[in-house]
């Protein structure tokens, strides 16, 4: 990416994957400009909006005319256009097949099932005004210790990142999505030593990139304790 070269992102951080977008664009200083679009109040619905992803979801890239979307495509397209250690998106084909491997199998294990939990426990309650389906959760529960499971014998085995010795947009990916359940208090990986190491290791090669990226669930977490 050109010295100087500016790329405009669309997000609304209270997404897992445009959280990670965020953090990757942060901590790595790849010049950029933010467009928040508030899928609450349903900018993301606009005609405006639409032009640019007729999906009309969110994260979107604009890059000098080129536009893109889904954020593994955007976190890919950014590790290797811009100016960034190579340890995000790795050339080598084997270590780039790692990371390629992993993004494939989150969206239908990691995804999915952190965010069925978020959705049960906050976001269903607080559009209906009724009570947390308790077994509808178990089940989803259940799911996701199935998934986690197979995110340390999978993935961690004995290594400190899911695809090797450094951090990837993999480790962003994921980690997004097992940090949503905390918006309703529930830390998933607190039973997992394994899992809660690898999340600090993440967290300490981001720096505050990370937080800054999750003050908004943060604040939905500590609001619904408010009012307990």
């Amino acid at each position: 990416m050109a010295p100087g070269r500016q790329v405009e992102v669309y997000l609304d951080l209270m997404s897992q994957p445009c959280r990670a977008v965020h953090i990757l664009l942060d901590c790595t200083r790849i010049p950029h400009k933010v467009r928040y679009v508030a899928l609450r109040r349903g900018e993301n619905r606009t005609p405006d909006f639409a032009k640019l992803n007729p999906m009309q979801k969110v994260p979107v890239l604009v890059d000098h005319g080129f536009i893109l979307t889904e954020s593994d495509a955007i976190l890919k397209y950014l590790a290797s256009r811009a100016d960034v250690p190579q340890h995000w998106y790795p050339r080598q084909p084997e270590r780039r097949a790692r990371v390629d491997e992993y993004t494939a199998w989150h969206h239908s294990n990691t995804r999915p099932h952190a965010a069925k939990v978020f959705m049960l426990e906050v976001l269903l309650p607080a559009r209906s005004g009724s009570q947390v389906d308790e077994e509808r959760l178990i089940r989803a529960l259940s799911q996701l210790d199935d998934t986690l499971d197979k995110l340390e014998t999978m993935f961690l085995r004995r290594q400190p990142f899911l695809c090797g010795d450094d951090v990837t947009v993999a480790d962003l990916l994921a980690v997004c999505e097992l940090m949503q359940p905390l918006g309703g208090g529930r830390d998933v990986l607190q039973a997992r030593p394994q899992l809660r190491r690898w999340r600090s290791k993440v967290q300490a090669a981001v720096g505050d990139a990370f937080d800054r990226a999750h003050a908004v669930l943060y604040d939905v977490r500590d609001r619904r304790k408010a009012k307990l």
